[in-house]
């Protein structure tokens, strides 16, 4: 299959055969050097409208820790407690007032979405991609990714969120991956389970 791909062997790796969710890292830290790097990177990726919904609050004090935690699951409070970086990574419900700085062409674009619901629907659905994006950044920086949904969203919304009008749909802790990071790798569908023809 590598004969039909541009990246090279090395950058597959990193970026999809060899990347792993990380469930355990090292005390090294990240820096927001790194992180601006990584956001500079995968701020190029498509939305819908360009519309860029994606917002990402990084938990650096020892209090936001610490609030963050009463949210997360069980399963994921002490891995949360332990990451170098945690991000919350949330969609903007406001996104449409940068739309005429980012969708510049189409005059009154800011007014097409006057229903808050479906305002907010795009705004999920183009920062889910953009989620997708930034742990492909995160991996591209040599670093790990352990992307989670097991927590209390509305909680954290109204906790670390509020005012904002940002909706948090996943929380990621960012580092060097540490001892035992690494779950046994699941099973993959095959192409025939996946892509059809019309």
């Amino acid at each position: 299959m590598n004969d039909f791909l541009e990246l090279s062997s090395d950058a597959q790796d990193l970026l999809f055969r060899q990347a792993r969710t990380a469930n355990s890292f090292t005390d090294e830290p990240v820096t927001d050097e790194q992180v601006a790097a990584i956001q500079d990177l995968v701020r190029f990726g498509p939305t819908a409208m360009n519309s860029q919904p994606l917002r990402i609050v990084l938990v650096r004090s020892d209090d936001a820790r610490a609030r963050l935690l009463k949210h997360m699951a069980d399963g994921n409070r002490d891995k949360t407690a332990a990451a170098p970086l945690v991000a919350i990574l949330a969609a903007d419900t406001d996104f449409n007032e940068h739309l005429p700085t980012v969708f510049p062409h189409a005059e009154g674009a800011k007014g097409w979405f006057p229903d808050p619901v479906a305002r907010e629907a795009t705004a999920r659905l183009n920062a889910g991609l953009q989620i997708g994006y930034f742990i492909m950044g995160v991996r591209a920086a040599g670093l790990a990714a352990g992307p989670m949904t097991g927590f209390d969203a509305e909680g954290i919304d109204e906790d670390l969120l509020a005012g904002t009008g940002y909706k948090t749909m996943v929380v990621v802790n960012i580092g060097h991956p540490g001892e035992n990071a690494w779950f046994d790798r699941l099973p993959r569908l095959e192409h025939e389970q996946v892509v059809t023809a019309l």
